[in-house]
């Protein structure tokens, strides 16, 4: 599954946040529009396949969002899940604040003694110097994204389809 994490405007959230009372349909018709109508690239980025051990690096090593402590697991899967087939994680302004404050000072010293503590056998990724640098290099564009979207003062919406 590919990841996008996209800074979103009030309205679009307002809208997100009604689709997600109408159910799954309404939810995955509006971030389809949403991926296919996005033309603001500060406010957007792709962590392609490397979300998965990013998450499990800023959370105990596993994909589960409850798994670490706030707010480091919200930057990719700990936010509000709005569809029930596939990621649409939805984190609120303020949390992105906290997102933005607490992934700041991390570096890749950090990033990588979590990633080679990373001990589940669903981890799919090869786990090898190679898979670091995928991950390290998406971890650096979610970092740069988050303080861009804390400083929009927006909310974010995560999908992995």
């Amino acid at each position: 599954m590919l990841g996008v994490h996209f800074a979103i405007t009030e309205q679009q959230e307002r809208e997100l946040l009604q689709a997600a009372e109408k159910g799954d349909d309404a939810v995955g018709g509006l971030v389809g529009d949403l991926e296919e109508e996005w033309d603001d690239d500060a406010m957007k980025v792709d962590s392609d396949k490397a979300w998965d051990a990013i998450h499990r690096c800023l959370g105990d090593g596993t994909l589960d969002p409850d798994g670490g402590e706030y707010p480091l697991t919200h930057a990719v899967l700990g936010g509000r899940d709005l569809h029930e087939d596939y990621y649409v994680i939805y984190v609120t302004a303020g949390e992105v604040r906290d997102v933005a404050a607490a992934v700041r000072g991390l570096d890749r010293a950090w990033l990588r003694e979590r990633f080679d503590a990373i001990d589940d056998p669903d981890y799919r990724g090869a786990g090898d110097d190679a898979d670091f640098e995928y991950t390290w290099s998406g971890f650096a564009d979610i970092q740069a994204f988050y303080a861009r979207a804390a400083d929009a003062g927006r909310a974010v919406v995560f999908t992995a389809t």
